[in-house]
């Protein structure tokens, strides 16, 4: 064996004992790279052989060959053997005891306002009425023009509605929706929405710069204000319980004609106290003149309230911000369930 042989076999030793002291895969692929990568020991002797004998090449060609064969399947066996221990110490570290009891889900809840609004769709569409949806960013001539509202109403001060451009506000009330149904639909018709709208308002206990309206309309012949109570009675009570009475007080809107504010009572949720709820009456003729609608022949009748106003009352909450501050000591008091104290 001449020098450069002797060479060759040192470095095969060298590679032995560097993999039995080795303990991690990384260590292997180190060593690996140290020998056999392309700057390794063994690789370089390689580059040795131009500068041989011409009669010695074959054999020393052969003694490298021979140390990278030997090297790599050693290295193969050991990185085998690693992983193996490796694999047995993860699984071992991350066992998980399947006879300890799991950990218990957390159940979200319905947001109570959604909750309402489920119920109100129920109630309304089961006395014969249509949902739909109207745009919260409003075009100015449905959000009032259409709605009888003359130039000088307190509403068209822009301190009570966000301009978004001289044409368009966000809603300030669901009731915008009439003259996009009155524009495609002929009567008779009943429909009613259920959707978030805005007034520029200081925000307190009792106002929000945002909140959630329900707006109901019906047209058809010979409808009067016997109908409006009647509806709202059965709306009421289908709500709220049988016990649940209506009760009108003269009012004004812009939008009907009579104009009415309406209130519940009953003795078992309020005390016997009435509970004002929103606003109603009949559509003004001017509204229904402006899309064509024979007022000789139709007339309607239209009734709004408030959705936050409902889980107020049926919960006793005194301030309007809870419902939309996310606050969830506040909502987790409120499980997906019918509102306590509606039917």
């Amino acid at each position: 064996m001449n020098a450069a042989e002797q060479e060759i076999q040192n470095a095969v030793r060298e590679a032995f004992s560097a993999l039995e002291a080795a303990t991690t895969t990384q260590q292997i692929k180190e060593i690996e790279q140290a020998f056999l990568g392309k700057n390794g020991q063994i690789v370089q002797f390689a580059k040795r052989m131009g500068a041989l004998p011409k009669e010695e090449r074959p054999a020393f060609g052969a003694a490298v060959n021979g140390a990278k064969q030997e090297v790599q399947g050693r290295l193969d066996a050991r990185a085998a053997t690693i992983l193996e221990a490796e694999l047995a110490r993860q699984f071992e570290e991350e066992a998980i005891d399947v006879t300890m009891p799991g950990r218990r889900t957390r159940r979200g809840n319905s947001h109570i306002l959604h909750q309402t609004t489920l119920r109100i769709k129920q109630v309304l569409s089961g006395l014969g009425f249509v949902y739909e949806e109207g745009p919260e960013l409003e075009e100015f001539r449905y959000n009032f023009d259409a709605l009888n509202y003359p130039p000088d109403h307190p509403a068209m001060d822009d301190q009570d509605t966000f301009y978004v451009s001289d044409d368009q506000v966000l809603r300030t009330q669901c009731t915008g929706l009439q003259g996009r149904v009155f524009e495609k639909t002929a009567p008779p018709l009943r429909v009613f929405t259920v959707g978030r709208t805005f007034r520029n308002e200081a925000v307190d206990r009792t106002h929000n710069h945002t909140f959630h309206q329900v707006d109901c309309f019906m047209v058809d012949e010979g409808v009067s204000m016997a109908d409006l109570k009647g509806t709202l009675g059965a709306f009421a009570r289908a709500m709220f319980g049988p016990e649940v009475t209506v009760r009108f007080r003269p009012d004004f809107f812009p939008f009907v004609e009579p104009g009415v504010d309406y209130a519940i009572s009953s003795p078992k949720l309020f005390g016997g106290r009435w509970v004002e709820l929103g606003g109603a009456g009949l559509i003004h003729p001017n509204i229904l003149e402006r899309y064509g609608i024979d007022t000789e022949r139709y007339s309607g009748f239209a009734f709004g309230l408030g959705v936050e106003r409902i889980p107020m009352m049926a919960y006793g909450v005194d301030d309007l911000r809870n419902f939309l501050e996310n606050d969830l000591r506040f909502l987790d008091q409120f499980q997906r369930q019918p509102i306590r104290g509606l039917a």
